[in-house]
């Protein structure tokens, strides 16, 4: 196990995100939205920032769990945060935030589910970090940090709302399999 970034890394990476956020299409009514669970927090960060700019701009949270289409399909159970999107999701600039951008899964769940809701104009992705091992052509249009990894390693992002602190853990596969 190996700690690859700490509270000041993770705190200049969502700035840059925010940043690039704040520079894109200014045009266009904006939500954040984050992907239950740590996309979340990270959303409400990068809403912070953004705020400053955009202060109309809206928040919204998804949970993808009847969304997945690689998992069983339990209607609501012990881990489903809910959904709260109280905009109405047409003709805005949506962008979905996630902690850890992977197969793509996670993210092609929670587009189906915003469009379930209405026609954005437009929606982007952030995501904390990009290990690749892409299933689906999705990619993040803001990054904070791009991890190389094998397919069988597990990142693990821990934020101070969720477990009190600040880190990105990377455990090899190898060290997963001595447990």
């Amino acid at each position: 196990m190996k700690e690859l970034y700490g509270a000041k890394d993770i705190s200049r990476a969502v700035e840059a995100l925010a940043d690039g956020i704040i520079r894109s299409d200014t045009t266009l009514p904006l939500a954040i939205v984050g992907i239950h669970t740590g996309g979340v927090p990270l959303a409400r960060r990068l809403l912070a920032r953004v705020r400053a700019t955009h202060p109309d701009a809206f928040f919204g949270e998804v949970d993808v769990m009847l969304y997945r289409d690689d998992a069983g399909l339990p209607l609501r159970g012990p881990g489903s945060m809910g959904t709260d999107i109280n905009f109405d999701v047409a003709d805005m600039r949506i962008v979905l935030v996630d902690d850890v951008l992977y197969t793509g899964r996670t993210v092609r769940a929670a587009i189906d589910q915003l469009m379930d809701l209405g026609r954005p104009a437009k929606i982007e992705l952030a995501a904390l970090i990009d290990r690749g091992h892409r299933q689906l052509p999705i990619q993040a249009d803001y990054v904070g940090f791009t991890v190389a990894t094998q397919p069988s390693d597990h990142i693990r992002v821990e934020l101070q709302e969720i477990s009190g602190r600040d880190a990105v853990i990377l455990t090899p596969a190898r060290e997963r399999v001595k447990k």
